[in-house]
């Protein structure tokens, strides 16, 4: 049965002489898989393979059966043009850790419509954001593809509860007997980016590069400790070292 659905590329790999197998995040399944048969064809008219990259948004018209682990896509082109992220080393990078991100936490071919809708619009602002609006990008989509996917953050930063406890997600009045937990500053931080209303709020916060950096991998803590199987990202020792540049 033939649905129409947009879909963000999670990964593209080679299949044969001339096919890809797409790792797609969809809008109306999930997380599904689909072959490409053309995709790499030496005949430039044919090949569509530069718009199956990782990061892309597509349009899509699928074939759909549930009990399929695998589909085929009718038909597909771009569902926005970027104009900067493909160019820029510093967005590209930041594009290329939300990619990673989601291929860490999606493993179920669920819907998860916020999610991405979500990721949608931040790829879409990340194209068009002026450049230093996008430094702490990266620690608002980490804090809130959490939110999405059931482990939010409960409470406020307060002279009262100066501790964030990242292993149950709380503000605190007291540190917790375990490592995992944020000191004042950086829990005010986190409160602080968590309770933006949009991105563009993001550029009202202000701080050091290695806060950033503690702050990422603090967050990447707290998904392994509600994800079992989360395992460890590559993309932000790459994030970091461009972000600092």
């Amino acid at each position: 049965m033939l649905h129409k659905t947009r879909g963000i590329v999670l990964r593209a790999v080679k299949y044969g002489d001339t096919s890809l197998i797409l790792s797609v995040f969809t809008e109306l399944f999930g997380l599904q898989s689909y072959i490409v048969n053309g995709a790499r064809s030496s005949k430039p008219k044919a090949a569509k393979g530069n718009l199956l990259q990782p990061g892309n948004i597509l349009e899509m018209v699928v074939y759909h059966q549930d009990i399929k682990n695998i589909h085929r896509i009718s038909e597909f082109k771009l569902g926005h043009i970027y104009t900067s992220v493909q160019l820029n080393v510093v967005k590209n990078t930041v594009a290329l850790y939300i990619i990673e991100l989601l291929q860490k936490c999606l493993k179920q071919p669920e819907q998860h419509l916020e999610l991405y809708y979500f990721t949608e619009n931040t790829l879409r602002y990340l194209d068009l954001a002026p450049m230093p609006a996008i430094a702490n990008l990266p620690l608002y989509y980490t804090l809130k593809v959490g939110e999405q996917l059931g482990f939010r953050l409960n409470g406020h930063f307060s002279e009262y509860t100066p501790f964030l406890d990242l292993q149950e997600g709380t503000f605190t009045d007291l540190p917790p007997h375990h490592s995992y937990h944020l000191d004042p500053e950086c829990s005010e931080l986190t409160d602080r980016i968590f309770r933006c209303a949009g991105i563009p709020e993001l550029v009202t916060i202000t701080m050091n590069k290695d806060k950033r950096r503690r702050l990422l991998y603090a967050y990447l803590d707290f998904f392994q400790l509600h994800l079992p199987d989360f395992t460890e990202m590559h993309s932000p020792p790459i994030l970091h070292e461009i972000l600092d540049a």
